[in-house]
C-alpha cells in the first residue's frame, strides 16, 4: 500500500559556495498533507535549502521536484500553487499593507485564483486570516515586527496555495499571535494545504508538525514522523507528595528526583505505569500523576547536532 504522493523530493541535493558546503547530499521527502518541521542550528543550511526549493538559489548538484515538477527548470509551473515566506517579509515601506498586497497580487502569476477580478476579496480575506482585518492606511515602515510578519504570511496565503513554505513564520509574534498562526496553519492543512515550516521554536514544531527533518552542518541527520522521534524512554515519571516514602520503597530504581517528582528507571518500570502505580499505592504512596517518559524534541536536536555558527 503506497502513501500519499510527495510534494517535495530532493535527491543528493548539494550547494557549495567556494570551499564551503552549505547543503550536503540531502534527500528530503515531504508528502502531501504533511505538516513538516525543518530544524537545525543556525548556519546548518536550512534557509539555503528552502531557497533552492523555490528556485531562488541554484544547486551545485542534485535534483529537486516540487509538486511533481523539476525545479528550477519548471519552477514557473509550480510557483502559482506555492505560498512562501522566506527570511522575513519584504514590502514597500512607504505604502500600506493593503496596497502592498494588491501590488503583490497583481504582479504574481495568475494561477488558479488570480486575475484582477476578486483581487479586493483575496486581499481582505488574507488580511483577516492573519489578524490584520482592521489594518488602516499607515505605511509599512510604521509596523511592528509582528505586524510585518503577519503581513508576509498574508502574502503567502493570497492564492490559496497547495504548498506553504515558511521560514520562521512566528518571528516577532507574542504568545497569542503564535497560537493564532499555529491554529491557522492547522486549519489550512486540514483543508488540504501541505505545510513546510522552518523554525527555531521547538515547542511550536512539537505542537504543530506531524513530521520533522533535522539538518546539521548541511547534512540531513534525521527524517521521521514526530511520534517516532518522541518515543517512550521506558522510564516512568511519578508526581507524588510522598517523595521520601517512594524513594525508600524504590531505592536505586529512582534515577532522578525533585521536590514532588521522581523518574523511575526502565528496569523497575518494565511493567509500565499501571504496574508501578499499583506497587506505590499498595505501600500508601499518594499519586498526583504517573506517566511514561517521552523524549522531547529538544533532547533529540541537542543529541544529534552541534552548536550553530553563531557560537564562537
Amino acid at each position: 500500500m503506497t502513501g500519499p504522493p510527495l510534494v517535495i523530493e530532493t535527491r543528493r541535493l548539494t550547494k557549495k559556495y567556494g570551499p564551503h558546503t552549505a547543503v550536503d547530499d540531502v534527500d528530503l521527502h515531504v508528502a502531501e498533507g504533511d505538516r513538516y518541521g525543518f530544524l537545525g542550528p543556525n548556519g546548518s543550511g536550512k534557509t539555503t535549502l528552502v531557497r533552492m526549493l523555490l528556485g531562488l538559489v541554484f544547486a551545485t548538484r542534485g535534483e529537486i521536484e516540487v509538486l511533481g515538477h523539476p525545479v528550477p527548470r519548471q519552477v514557473g509551473r509550480v510557483l502559482p500553487d506555492i505560498g512562501a515566506l522566506v527570511e522575513g517579509p519584504a514590502a514597500y515601506p512607504h505604502l500600506s499593507g493593503r496596497a502592498n498586497l494588491r501590488i503583490q497580487d497583481a504582479s504574481g502569476p495568475g494561477g488558479r485564483h488570480g486575475g484582477r477580478q476578486g483581487r479586493r476579496e483575496r486581499v481582505d480575506d488574507a488580511l483577516e486570516r492573519v489578524g490584520l482585518a482592521g489594518i488602516d492606511k499607515r505605511p509599512v515602515r510604521t509596523y511592528s515586527l509582528g505586524m510585518r510578519q503577519r503581513l508576509g504570511l498574508a502574502g503567502a496565503l493570497l492564492h490559496q496555495p497547495r504548498l506553504l513554505v515558511l521560514d520562521e513564520p512566528t518571528n516577532g509574534l507574542d504568545p497569542h499571535g503564535i497560537r493564532e498562526v499555529r491554529d491557522l496553519l492547522i486549519e489550512l492543512n486540514d483543508a488540504g494545504t501541505t505545510v513546510f515550516l522552518s523554525s527555531h521554536l521547538l515547542s511550536e514544531v512539537e505542537a504543530l508538525c506531524t513530521d520533522v527533518g533535522l539538518v546539521d552542518r548541511g547534512r540531513l541527520v534525521l527524517e521521521e514522523p514526530l511520534d517516532a522521534v518522541r518515543h517512550d524512554t521506558g522510564r516512568v515519571v511519578v508526581h507524588t507528595p510522598d517523595v521520601e516514602r517512594a524513594v525508600a520503597l524504590l531505592g536505586s530504581a529512582v534515577v532522578a528526583r525533585s521536590a514532588d517528582r521522581l523518574v523511575v528507571g526502565a528496569d523497575a518500570a518494565r511493567g509500565g505505569p499501571s504496574a508501578l502505580a499499583r506497587q506505590l499505592v499498595a505501600h500508601d504512596v499518594r499519586l498526583n500523576a504517573l506517566t511514561a517518559e517521552r523524549r522531547s524534541l529538544e533532547d533529540v536536536v541537542v543529541e544529534m547536532t552541534g552548536p550553530g555558527t553563531d557560537r564562537t
